[in-house]
């Protein structure tokens, strides 16, 4: 909720309902919360329609539950807990190893400490890159390329999932997947052999991807639409993503709170983006199906799991453990995340929900567990529109040819 109401102030007022434009101001998010609310709110009579104040006080979102409970002192991890969101924000300038006392934490499982990281790793970027700056940059992009309609129609040539091929080198838990990285080779081979779309990741610390990968790769003449496959917690990084070529953006629901998504979907539309919103269970899916303007929801096989924190001290050896589940040395602790895939929750939630997506339109990505022909013929069964393979491909030998093993068939292109 802070990156909205922040960013009102330096966003163009597209970003709302009438078009205005507005100076850029930085403060804190208490003076923000007084100084937005409570100025739209003062001046809610007298405002001028092609004001700013006119266009918040008008606006659904700065109007949503989520804001009010924001402004009467509700925390960030309270409204969105309230959602069912388990992923907590620490709103630190800091890594969360780093510091004493109650400046050091321990995170629940991978993805917490995946975006506790990325809250130091994007407050830095902004520091040497204003997000005025990212929004021009932005604007000097070649138009976004259609993403959704590359899956549409690699869906009716192949009457198959159309396949988003996803440029990974490495993973918190499998550790490097290719030493002989070449982003710009595995992208084009990947779209020699069928790929409607590809998949960069650009986060650094824990998969070793960046967003000079996604720049060099769109700058390569590749002509498959790119989702830039990051961590997002702000809206600077959606158009730091358009600025270095991004024709789609991941958001994911169980980090971000509804009014947030509402509010990013909203950015992507004004920079003819594509959103991928992932969800990885019912409540999550519900969230998402209640939310206007979706286009594609990816359902995650993989569970965010149980996890288990041990002391270091406890534990000699930790090597065999590592062959059942997920660990993490964090700090003087192991991190054990019981992390299951199981494409089963593709089938399970499309039984449940398949007809409202169907009724809204929305394509359905598949995530995480396919490996083989029969896993492909499984989800698409369910009612997915693609999938989203990374893993089983970047491994191979030759990634662009493994895709005919994934399918069982040579894709058409």
């Amino acid at each position: 909720m802070e990156s909205l109401l922040a960013a009102s102030f330096s966003l163009p007022a597209a970003a709302f309902s009438p078009p205005s434009s507005l100076s850029s101001t930085s403060s804190s998010p208490h003076a923000l919360r007084s100084a937005v609310a409570g100025a739209a709110r003062a001046v809610r009579c007298s405002a001028a329609k092609d004001s700013i104040l006119y266009a918040l006080e008008h606006d659904e979102m700065f109007n949503s539950a989520e804001v009010i409970q924001w402004e009467s002192g509700k925390s960030i991890n309270s409204i969105a807990a309230a959602q069912g969101i388990r992923i907590r924000r620490r709103c630190r300038p800091r890594y969360p190893s780093e510091g004493s006392g109650a400046d050091k934490a321990v995170p629940r499982n991978m993805l917490e400490q995946i975006i506790w990281d990325k809250e130091v790793e994007v407050s830095q970027r902004k520091a040497k890159k204003p997000l005025q700056k990212v929004i021009e940059s932005s604007q000097h992009a070649p138009p976004a390329r259609d993403f959704v309609g590359a899956l549409t129609a690699a869906y009716s040539r192949n009457v198959a999932p159309a396949l988003i091929a996803e440029v990974k080198k490495a993973s918190p838990s499998r550790g490097v997947l290719r030493e002989d990285f070449n982003p710009v080779e595995i992208a084009q081979s990947y779209e020699k052999n069928g790929a409607a779309c590809l998949s960069i990741l650009t986060d650094e610390k824990h998969f070793q991807g960046s967003f000079e990968n996604l720049e060099t790769v769109r700058n390569s003449g590749v002509k498959c639409p790119l989702l830039c496959k990051e961590f997002v917690i702000d809206i600077w990084q959606i158009y730091y993503a358009r600025s270095k070529g991004a024709d789609a953006i991941l958001l994911i629901a169980a980090v971000l709170p509804d009014l947030d998504i509402k509010y990013m979907l909203r950015i992507c539309k004004n920079l003819g983006m594509t959103a991928l919103i992932e969800v990885h269970d019912e409540r999550e899916l519900d969230r998402v199906l209640k939310i206007d303007g979706v286009q594609l929801i990816g359902i995650n096989n993989r569970s965010l799991g149980m996890v288990i924190i041990i002391s270091c001290k406890c534990l000699q050896s930790f090597e065999t453990l590592r062959i059942i589940v997920d660990i993490d040395v964090y700090w003087n602790f192991v991190i054990i995340e019981t992390f299951k895939v199981d494409t089963s929750n593709t089938k399970t939630l499309l039984e449940k929900r398949g007809d409202l997506i169907r009724d809204k339109g929305i394509l359905v990505v598949g995530e995480s567990g396919l490996f083989t022909p029969d896993d492909v013929a499984y989800v698409q069964n369910a009612g997915v529109s693609a999938i989203l393979v990374g893993e089983s491909l970047v491994k191979q030998e030759n990634p662009g040819q493994a895709i005919a093993g994934l399918y069982g068939k040579d894709l058409l292109h």
